[in-house]
């Protein structure tokens, strides 16, 4: 545990990408290790949701490691796996930076206080900030939707954050839902040890072309007009299709395994079942597994005695700030909800609270 203030200007919640990043800034901005700024990591080791991947996710089959602002990602061979090169290159970067890095901290609550500063209220004990910026990401919110009948089912239904290996499933038939790059993933992994079937609410979107800046930056646009109108966000990489030159896509499509079926209708004991019309039959699929591939929420319970959501769920954002509350800024949120837009937005932040909280002061030479 890192030694700091209890009483500093930002607390930074969150130490993974978008948080790293934030704290990269901070100190570039003038604010001083510790006593300026702190992050408060809930994990017990740097690396962030990276150290929870699945033991099969390589570097070459993740849309993109972007590199942390000041220090390249030294990636190496695809064939790496991501959860032990990207803890290892935050493990660095917090080294490298000196960053006032608090953890296992837990965040519960964050609440204003009577002198208009915020009070983060933890596990480990409480801090006061004149300001917060959220970088919590979304691995510790996964989602699952409801389908009548799901209490029923006999088989074993678990989201990708309970992933390991295919061969746990190895002579079962597994229904994988969802329409994104993990399903497709987990297909065509599961696939080559038993028999599969992928179902999504929607026809998948298929993109030729890698997943670049330029690919990155029309998703960001997209994301961020819903936040703008105060919605709950969708994912960045939800909005940019699923690029066919993906060696697993271009391999599960040869194989036939990403032929879809639309959503079932309900769950059964044994299975999942559509129900007929337009003089359609209906359709069972018999299924021992059912993997929820189905997306996280963004993890902001913790802001919920601050009372700023929309009617929609979300927070209406201008930039990383919130409406109404220039002193909470949301990193990792929304259209900074990816690698991409992570450094960007935290560095947008470190200069609006810099403005926010310490104007007329000049910058220092590193800035």
């Amino acid at each position: 545990m890192t030694a700091s203030s209890p009483d500093v200007d930002v607390v930074v919640i969150g130490a993974g990408q978008a948080g790293l990043a934030t704290g990269w800034a901070l100190a570039r901005q003038g604010f001083e290790r510790g006593t300026g700024f702190v992050l408060l990591d809930g994990e017990d080791a740097p690396g962030g949701a990276w150290r929870h991947r699945w033991p099969s996710l390589t570097l070459g089959g993740t849309h993109r490691v972007h590199d942390l602002p000041g220090l390249g990602f030294a990636a190496g061979d695809d064939s790496t796996p991501a959860v032990e090169s990207v803890p290892a290159y935050f493990a660095d970067y917090e080294r490298r930076f000196d960053l006032p890095v608090v953890r296992p901290v837990r965040v519960r609550a964050v609440r204003r206080t009577a002198d208009g500063r915020f009070r983060v209220e933890s596990d480990r004990g409480t801090w006061t900030a004149r300001a917060v910026v959220n970088a919590t990401g979304t691995w510790t919110r996964p989602f699952v939707p409801r389908y009548p009948g799901q209490e029923l089912f006999r088989g074993r239904q678990l989201h990708p954050v309970e992933y390991r290996s295919a061969e746990e499933f190895r002579g079962q038939h597994v229904v994988v839902v969802g329409g994104g790059a993990s399903a497709t993933q987990l297909l065509g992994e599961i696939s080559r040890v038993t028999s599969t079937t992928w179902v999504t609410r929607r026809p998948p979107v298929w993109r030729d072309g890698p997943f670049d800046e330029d690919a990155g930056r029309r998703a960001v646009a997209m994301v961020e007009e819903a936040v703008r109108e105060g919605r709950r966000p969708g994912s960045v990489v939800g909005v940019t299709g699923l690029a066919t030159s993906t060696p697993y896509v271009r391999d599960g499509l040869r194989r036939g395994v990403l032929d879809r079926l639309p959503m079932f209708d309900r769950i059964t004991p044994d299975g999942v079942a559509w129900d007929g019309s337009d003089g359609e039959p209906g359709r069972f699929v018999r299924a021992d597994v059912i993997l929820w591939a189905t997306g996280f929420r963004a993890a902001v319970g913790h802001l919920a005695p601050l009372g700023l959501r929309e009617p929609g769920r979300g927070f209406r954002m201008d930039g990383t700030q919130v409406v109404g509350e220039p002193r909470l800024h949301l990193v990792g949120y929304g259209p900074s909800a990816s690698t991409i837009g992570a450094n960007r937005a935290g560095q947008a932040a470190a200069r609006a609270l810099r403005r926010e909280l310490r104007p007329g002061v000049p910058l220092p030479r590193t800035a």
